[in-house]
């Protein structure tokens, strides 16, 4: 549930502004609490049904093929997002690391760190499926925890420090500026509310009988998740902020550079996260890359197919990432683009039309709050996020 997105909050806020960035992030985490809930009550809504899917849901509710139509490609863009997303971070995070303790080695271009991140996902993307991913995925939640707590720690003995010239506010100096800047800053915190893409395949793999249905386990999980994921987002968000102002970057941990052993570890449980996460956002593509390949194309199912399809996605991913590592820019864009429909806008339209709440009733407010801001998080956050990678490249040389 913490993404790497929780780096790129403190840039959001500096986008935003002290009220607004706070008040959205604080909507953000509610609403998509409250459809993570949603998500996890449909998962059983027909007595001896579940969708394990997604787009199984949206067949349901939407109709057959046309909901299929309307959520597949959606998930699947978040999912191909995010791993773009991490293959940025992962090399980022990695050249960040090596710049802290061997700053000879750090002279090293960008493009080829990305290119390390993505040889390791090569290897781990033969792993067979999600339960094969249990250890790695309890190992990238103890590094999300981690490295948000040095970041919040390190920022806060910045931010405590005497004499500090930091400047407040917004980061651009003319109205359209601003106000572009705070639609990516709205585009930045939807990415960081992620999971929703993935929930029902993971609801999947818990047993489930009619006395103990899976929705039990699985929100109990939820709402110990969304605990921690408070504590990381707005600890990480207001700190980092508060330490630089409108001069911290799109990625806290590359702003931070005291104490250098602290942040370098930091940077380093960064890599290892994302290296997990880009996995557990990378298995549905490849169930649907290898369902296509042989109910489609008659190929034979095993190792040589699941090498070359699964080594395509990996290199095509990574290949974006060298071409576009402009992670603020990438959060803001994909973050409206594909998660705010995902994680605001679907769930509770679902809700709405297989539970059929009473009107004014909490569930029929809620599902139709959640609607309403996603949708405008969806249409105004990836104008922002394009023109912030618009002006990002004018100073990029590419592959460098």
């Amino acid at each position: 549930m913490v993404g790497a997105g929780v780096l790129g909050l403190p840039f959001a806020m500096s986008q935003l502004g002290w009220t607004p960035g706070i008040a959205i992030l604080g909507l953000s985490w509610l609403v998509t609490l409250y459809t993570l809930y949603q998500l996890v009550q449909l998962h059983e809504c027909v007595p001896g049904q579940r969708f394990d899917r997604y787009y199984e849901l949206g067949d349901y509710a939407f109709g057959k093929k046309r909901g299929y139509w309307i959520v597949m490609p959606q998930q699947l863009l978040v999912q191909v997002a995010s791993d773009i997303v991490y293959m940025v971070t992962g090399g980022n995070s990695l050249q960040k690391f090596f710049q802290l303790i061997a700053p000879t080695v750090a002279s090293i271009r960008k493009t080829y760190f990305i290119t390390m991140f993505g040889t390791l996902q090569l290897l781990l993307s033969q792993t067979p499926n999600f339960n094969s991913l249990a250890g790695m995925s309890s190992l990238a939640a103890i590094m999300s925890i981690s490295y948000s707590s040095i970041s919040f720690i390190a920022s806060a003995i910045k931010g405590s420090q005497p004499n500090r010239n930091v400047e407040y506010g917004v980061r651009a100096s003319t109205l359209p500026g601003t106000i572009f800047e705070v639609f990516n800053g709205m585009g930045a915190i939807a990415f960081s509310f992620a999971g929703h893409s993935v929930l029902l395949e993971i609801q999947a793999t818990i047993p489930s009988t009619p006395e103990r249905p899976s929705s039990k386990p699985m929100w109990k999980g939820v709402y110990v998740a969304y605990m921690i994921v408070a504590f990381c987002y707005f600890t990480v968000a207001i700190t980092g902020y508060w330490a630089f102002g409108i001069g911290v970057d799109d990625d806290i941990l590359v702003t931070l550079s005291n104490p250098k052993w602290l942040i370098a570890a930091a940077n380093l449980m960064v890599f290892l996260h994302v290296v997990g996460s880009y996995q557990v956002f990378a298995m549905p593509v490849f169930d649907l890359i290898e369902s296509y390949l042989v109910n489609n194309l008659n190929c034979n199912p095993g190792f040589t197919l699941r090498l070359i399809g699964r080594s395509v996605y990996v290199i095509l991913t990574g290949f974006v990432g060298i071409c576009i590592p402009f992670f603020g820019g990438l959060l803001g864009f994909f973050g409206g683009l594909v998660f705010a429909s995902m994680s605001f806008v679907f769930p509770s339209l679902i809700w709405l039309i297989l539970k059929k709440p009473k009107i004014w009733s909490f569930h029929w407010i809620a599902s139709w709050f959640a609607i309403i801001f996603g949708s405008l998080v969806m249409v105004l956050a990836p104008i922002g996020g394009m023109r912030q990678i618009i002006i990002t490249a004018k100073d990029y040389t590419f592959f460098s």
